[in-house]
């Protein structure tokens, strides 16, 4: 990074906080809530100024290591329901996977690893339901085979771009921005 705290922060400056947080969280330097916040606040830093504060009272990494949470990750329902909300850590590329079951994903109060991040999605005879924050961009490129696909809420404001990719047979994916579109039960 550069010495100029004013300076707008780069993707990779702030894979590069990322990595040294995942180094932290691992070797018990930070607990999960506070690499959850700083996370959060390493990924809505617009400037290296912003960065700086988030590493200060860590030791540096080399440049090579990344967290392998953020790169991918699968969630998967096989004859069950599964719900995932409330505070987590999203991958870059989430694989979301259905089968004869219902798979529920919040992403609303998720901390999304940089600006965009791609939802892979396979359903064959199950029900897949992804909520994404209000001031997200849907990119949906699902295809549908005998089954129902529905992307609600808009194109967003200035938040994350969501990239929802896959295929659904003879099954159903609904990608909503508002809690009435949508059940956990």
């Amino acid at each position: 990074m550069t010495d100029d705290p004013a300076l707008r922060a780069s993707d990779a400056d702030r894979d590069r906080v990322a990595a040294v947080l995942g180094e932290a969280l691992a070797n018990g330097r930070l607990t999960s809530v506070e690499h959850a916040d700083r996370l959060e606040a390493a990924y809505t830093a617009k400037t290296v100024g912003e960065l700086v504060p988030l590493t200060r009272d860590l030791p540096a990494v080399s440049v090579t290591s990344s967290p392998a949470s953020i790169e991918q990750q699968t969630v998967s329902a096989t004859f069950s329901k599964v719900v995932k909300k409330g505070r987590w850590i999203a991958s870059r590329h989430t694989h979301l996977q259905a089968t004869f079951g219902a798979l529920i994903v919040d992403l609303s109060d998720a901390v999304l690893p940089g600006r965009e991040i791609t939802l892979s999605v396979n359903s064959y005879m199950g029900k897949l339901i992804i909520r994404v924050p209000d001031s997200a961009q849907v990119i949906d490129e699902v295809g549908a085979l005998f089954a129902k696909r529905q992307v609600s809420g808009g194109a967003g404001g200035d938040g994350p771009v969501i990239r929802v990719v896959g295929r659904v047979t003879f099954g159903k994916v609904i990608v909503s921005r508002g809690v009435s579109d949508w059940n956990l039960r």
